[in-house]
């Protein structure tokens, strides 16, 4: 049919042309997040175009969203502009049956849609937390330059070492200043350093040293320096190998594991989850109803409501993730008011673009007065 035929070509081009300018916006502003992350050493600098990747797998779903969003409305917006609407209401095309040809354009992108955000999210800040605590847990032997002080991960030690192999786990000149919980300092030196692996746990072995040690503040005063020489010494740099990180928290828990371990938490985010995609739903119906105006009024109204009304709603999503999780409100009581009172508003708007009836009686205006 030519109606159908025509819209969907106009939805597919307008949809491209979004796509790739929100894509290349959030390219941009995830590739500057990430050069930020790196630079403060929670990102591997040699990992970075992974990071990005995965992460822009996990923002996809939203991008996808709003773009189909915008395509719709900025189509509608156009043929109302250019009195093409005109020529299909007359023809007998109301706009309750441009439903039709919409959703058989938009419903690839909308199982896209469920499926990346049901299966692709969790995956994508699954690997993302994997770079990152890979990273996190290398030891601090391996967090430093030759020739440069550096602090390891808890902030408590400062190394300075000379690496003489390829893998980073010997060296020479190694200096140490380390301040423990209770306050007490120590400097530890020694002539050479190698990386070992004790009961999963991994120590700087350190020979032919000397270790300062200054007892804490409040000692009795018969608590002097201690001056110790070895031949070897070990110090704990790292955690286990095997040691569980608690990554992206639910952010990267797989769906199946959500419903099979129903608690308040995993609902909240099974909700997000599904709520996902029946947002993407609901703002192609909203697209409909709103996209329909005075053509002479222009087409940034309909433009700062749609963005106006993204924004709300998908601080809503994150809001009731929230309450779910702390058993404020219960999930599927959630889902229906806000998912279906959003249906539900779409479709009575869409009917009365449609039926183009009031909501309420019209004052009639009087003309003239009494003779």
């Amino acid at each position: 049919m030519l109606f159908h035929s025509s819209l969907r070509r106009e939805l597919a081009r307008s949809f491209g042309a979004t796509l790739v300018v929100l894509f290349t916006i959030v390219i941009t502003m995830l590739l500057i997040r990430t050069l930020g992350l790196a630079n403060k050493g929670s990102v591997n600098p040699e990992e970075i175009l992974l990071v990005l990747t995965y992460t822009v797998l996990g923002r996809l779903p939203t991008v996808l969203t709003l773009a189909l969003f915008i395509a719709v409305v900025s189509t509608l917006s156009r043929m109302y502009r250019d009195s093409e609407m005109v020529i299909w209401f007359s023809s007998g095309q109301g706009l309750g049956q441009f439903v039709r040809p919409v959703f058989r354009f938009a419903w690839p992108i909308l199982l896209v849609i469920m499926l990346m955000v049901l299966f692709v999210w969790p995956w994508a800040n699954a690997q993302t937390d994997e770079l990152r605590d890979r990273y996190e847990r290398r030891g601090d032997l391996e967090r430093i330059a030759p020739g440069q002080f550096q602090e390891s991960a808890g902030g408590r030690r400062v190394f300075f070492i000379d690496k003489d192999t390829a893998d980073g786990t010997e060296g020479r000149n190694v200096f140490i200043s380390s301040v423990e919980r209770d306050g007490s300092e120590s400097i530890t030196s020694a002539r050479s350093g190698r990386v070992e692996w004790i009961d999963g746990v991994q120590y700087l072995m350190l020979e032919n040293g000397q270790r300062l040690e200054q007892p804490p503040p409040g000692s009795p005063s018969d608590a002097a320096l201690k001056v110790s020489e070895f031949a070897l010494y070990g110090i704990q740099i790292g955690g286990g190998s095997a040691a569980a990180s608690a990554g992206g928290g639910l952010k990267s828990v797989p769906t199946q594991q959500l419903i099979a371990s129903p608690n308040r938490a995993y609902l909240g985010e099974l909700g997000w989850r599904i709520g996902m995609g029946l947002t993407a739903i609901n703002f192609v119906l909203l697209a409909l109803a709103v996209s329909a105006g005075n053509p002479r009024a222009g087409k940034s109204g309909n433009l700062i409501f749609m963005l106006l009304a993204f924004v709300f709603y998908y601080n809503l999503l994150n809001l009731g993730q929230s309450w779910v999780a702390t058993g404020l409100v219960g999930l599927w009581p959630f889902m229906l008011a806000l998912h279906g009172g959003v249906f539900t508003v779409s479709l009575l708007w869409l009917a009365q673009r449609h039926y183009q009836f009031a909501w309420w009686p019209r004052r009639r205006s009087v003309v003239g007065g009494a003779a």
